[in-house]
């Protein structure tokens, strides 16, 4: 085949079959081998990758900064004092800040990437005349999709077929009401919201299906030609790191005027030299100032996201990340969330009897019993069918909705001709809740009707209703999915409508039962546990939900309330009756979003699944909207935070544990670094409002800085979970993270560091030691009580005095040697004694330091004993 435009820029004004013709393809779609040098030819289907900023420029930004500025003016002038040592490790400081802005600026970049990955859209095409559904990038113009309500559009296509089919195409004409689609040409002046002929790559379907041509794909689509919509990338801060760095630059600027005080007050009262009192400032603010503070907490951050992406949640808005750790209701659907979404039909009755039906999974093969003709309820269930089984390396799969898939699988087991040529299809909606086909079959034309029982059985003629009404009940309360099938003789070309209101003939009621996972069972458990209440909110038949409720142990399952329940109540009284209903059946989205925001009303922090394209607002309104990443549609995705990538229950509550881990870690890293850096900063702030010799010299209070902010600090945000996180409740989510015990806890903390440090320092010069000894004491006592620090904040909610908390974890004792190596050198080898003059500390004051680290951390995890016993 030759080459094409990859565009055909008038393909709204030309019939289908030109567009056909023009672009050398079939209504039955390439073949993969022509797909694949149509690949070749034109790449991938995805925009063009914005250019971001360079590393070198990335890392050049890590120095906009006002803290860097003071820093890298303090460096300037204790250079000009010719102080050299101050001056390298003050720019030591400044460049280990910037490294470390600079990892996890990239880490964070990866994340996102990562994540746009995993959110690539799917698209079902026809390959080879055989539907299949491939990665959105592979499209090439030629391939005919096929498309259905809530699919996200992957390309610029021209209309071949469209039954009921409507786009929203904001994004693109501005327009809020979706746009009929048709297979019509329009005039080729048409303005964009006009050509109804076609389908816009970046819109969403949102009612009916479709089928359509690829003419566009990637940057020559309409989204491409008009640019950089789809190109921006979510930033990688939430509001929690956005309160900290407020906090941080408020607090900078407060140590800022501290210190100039501190220096004026050194001068003009304590008469001190200018440069030792600057470069003892310069130490003061440094030690201060947690300059590492936001970037360490974003990449604790980060490594939630990653976290979370393993355990197949993944993070779309990292806010999430905050709010999946404080939900304390979760709503979910059941299909495929808390059952495996393998749907098999079990059970079968019809006029003639009831039957049973042997076999697993979506395998059209096992036995009926007892034998009977099922030939045209078979014949219904298969023409009546939008679904498609694929049979690949010995294992049985479908392409399309679960439930038809089961039914394909049935009408195999039955037997029978199932070919015939569909004339004409009504879509399932929610809201006539049930699908119409026009077929011509063998014995001429048929109109086949599946759906809800209470809707099918009602239009069909000369049945004893109740008495069928009553099998469907006693089927559902089994825990059966339960679908009525009919039929009629018609005449083409469409569907007659206005006839299938009781003008049908019933062939039989199919009921299927989808198990629940295993896992499914075992993560409500761990819910309940964490104080977190789970409700099933689905379409199924009131007694299907409730007997999988039962099997699932939701806390309440003896009462279910109804969609038309629902309808039924105003706001106030849903308020009441929604904290205790745990099971809600026959249910629309709309109300989802009235039981969210029953849920929000009573304070409580919600949690939400969707699939659906109408399922967005509840998404929004939700604390956590998470969407499903195999069966939900690109609305709902685009709607949600977080994504399910295996649509399993047990997923939501892992990443539940994973939210609290990260809020845990987040709280650790702050509270190790304010009361270090309070305690650091007191030291010296204490010995130059006293006018006594410092403790520690500025340029050791830099070394400090420098190897333990780089390395502690970042320790905490790889803790693991901690053992009892499942089981504690779910917190406040306006819960402010910098609380009065946090206050409380720098206040002690810092005390017990100035008492430390001095009292070593004391001691020292009371055994008559030369001053630089007592210094290089009271630096290693700083040194030790920072990592003493460490294993007690480790475990913020139980005793830090187990063999599992001084095991630590990896990461935990890497950091531990590397810092005690570099201590260990600068105290004794000469050439960092005379950088940063420090003398060798004999044997016995070093077990003396770190008996002090230990009492220490007695002091602290006896505190931290009786607050928690206080609060039990």
């Amino acid at each position: 085949m030759t080459s094409f435009d990859r565009m055909l820029t008038d393909a709204h004004a030309r019939p289908a079959a030109d567009c056909l013709a023009e672009l050398d393809a079939t209504p039955e779609g390439l073949s993969g081998d022509e797909a694949s040098r149509r690949f070749a030819e034109h790449g991938p289907n995805h925009l063009p990758e914005v250019r971001g900023r360079g590393p070198v420029l990335r890392f050049l930004a890590q120095f906009h900064n006002v803290l860097i500025y003071v820093l890298i003016g303090a460096a300037i002038v204790s250079g000009a004092m010719q102080h050299w040592v101050d001056t390298g490790v003050i720019l030591a400081v400044v460049l280990a800040n910037a490294v470390i802005g600079f990892v996890q600026e990239g880490k964070a970049e990866a994340a996102m990437a990562a994540i746009r990955g995993m959110l690539a859209p799917r698209a079902a095409v026809l390959r080879d005349g055989v539907r299949v559904t491939v990665d959105g990038a592979s499209l090439v113009p030629g391939d005919i999709v096929l498309l259905e309500a809530g699919d996200k559009v992957p390309a610029d296509l021209r209309v071949l077929e469209a039954r009921g089919a409507a786009a929203q195409e904001a994004i693109l004409t501005g327009e809020s009401v979706p746009v009929e689609k048709t297979a019509q040409a329009v005039a080729a002046d048409a303005p964009l919201g006009d050509r109804q002929s076609m389908l816009w790559s970046g819109t969403l379907v949102t009612q009916g299906t479709a089928r359509g041509l690829v003419v566009a794909t990637g940057a020559s689509t309409e989204v491409g030609r008009i640019g950089g919509l789809l190109a921006g990338v979510e930033q990688l801060t939430t509001p929690l790191v956005a309160q900290i760095d407020h906090f941080a630059r408020w607090l900078s600027f407060l140590i800022l005027l501290v210190s100039g005080l501190l220096l004026v007050y050194g001068i003009f009262i304590g008469h001190q030299d200018f440069s030792e009192m600057f470069m003892a400032v310069v130490g003061v603010a440094v030690a201060a100032i947690p300059e590492g503070l936001p970037a360490v907490m974003t990449i604790t951050l980060a490594i939630g996201v990653q976290a979370m992406a393993r355990r197949n949640a993944i993070v779309r808005r990292l806010p999430a990340i905050e709010a999946i750790g404080s939900v304390s209701v979760i709503c979910t659907d059941k299909t495929g969330t808390l059952t495996r979404n393998e749907m098999v039909v079990t059970e079968v009755e019809t006029p003639d009897g009831a039957f049973t039906v042997e076999g697993d999974g979506y395998a059209p093969q096992g036995g009926i019993s007892p034998a009977g003709d099922l030939s045209d309820l078979a014949l219904a269930a298969a023409l009546c069918n939008d679904a498609a089984l694929r049979h690949r390396d010995g294992v049985w799969s479908v392409e399309g909705d679960p439930m038809e898939g089961a039914l394909l699988a049935f009408a195999g087991k039955a037997g029978g001709d199932h070919d015939a040529r569909r004339l004409d299809a009504i879509p399932f909606d929610s809201r006539h809740r049930f699908m119409a086909v026009l077929t011509e079959t063998a014995a001429g034309p048929k109109t086949f009707v599946k759906g809800a029982p209470e809707r099918v059985l009602g239009m069909c003629e000369d049945i004893d209703l109740p008495q069928w009404q009553d099998r469907a009940e006693a089927m559902a309360r089994r825990g059966l999915r339960v679908l009525a099938l009919a039929g009629r003789a018609g005449s083409g070309p469409q569907i007659d409508r206005a006839g299938l209101e009781g003008g049908l003939t019933f062939l039989g009621l199919v009921g299927l039962v989808d198990p629940p996972r295993p896992e499914a069972i075992a993560a409500v458990a761990e819910c309940a546990a964490a104080g977190i209440r789970v409700k099933m909110i689905t379409g199924d038949h009131a007694g299907t939900a409730s007997a999988i409720a039962a099997q699932i142990g939701l806390a309440n399952t003896r009462r279910v309330l109804t969609g038309a329940d629902l309808d039924g109540l105003d706001d106030t009284q849903l308020a009441l009756e929604v904290a205790d209903v745990d099971v809600f059946a026959r249910t629309s989205p709309e109300h989802k979003l009235r039981l969210v925001t029953a849920l929000q009303a009573g304070g409580l922090s919600v949690a939400m699944t969707g699939d659906g394209v109408n399922d967005a607002p509840a998404l929004k309104r939700a604390d956590v909207g998470i969407a499903m990443g195999l069966k939900g549609s690109e609305a709902a995705k685009e709607a949600a935070d977080l994504v399910l990538a295996d649509d399993n229950f047990a997923s939501i509550a892992a990443a539940v544990r994973e939210g609290r881990t990260v809020y845990d870690n987040l709280k650790k890293v702050i509270s190790w670094t304010l009361p270090t850096n309070a305690g650091e900063a007191m030291v010296v702030i204490l010995a130059l409002l006293a006018g006594l010799a410092l403790p520690v010299t500025a340029v050791q209070i830099l070394w400090v800085n420098l190897i333990t902010a780089i390395t502690l600090g970042i320790a905490l945000a790889f803790e693991p979970t901690e053992a009892g996180t499942m089981t504690r409740p779910p917190r406040p989510r306006n819960a402010p993270i910098l609380s009065g015990e946090l206050v409380w806890r720098v206040l002690l903390v810092a005390t017990l560091f100035l008492a430390a440090v001095f009292g070593i320092f004391t001691y020292a010069i009371d055994k008559g030691y030369p001053l630089a000894v007592a210094q290089t004491m009271a630096l290693n006592m700083l040194v030790v009580l920072e990592i003493f620090h460490l294993f007690f904040i480790r475990n913020i909610h139980s005793t830090s005095l187990t063999w599992a908390a001084v095991r630590g974890t990896r990461v935990v004792w890497i950091v531990v040697v590397a810092v005690t190596a570099a201590q260990f050198a600068v105290t004794y080898l000469p050439p960092l004694q005379a950088v940063l003059g420090t003398q060798d500390v004999a044997v016995m004051d070093g077990v003396l330091i770190v008996a002090v680290g230990v009492a220490f951390l007695a002091i602290i995890e006896i505190e931290k004993q009786i607050r928690l016993g206080l609060k039990q």
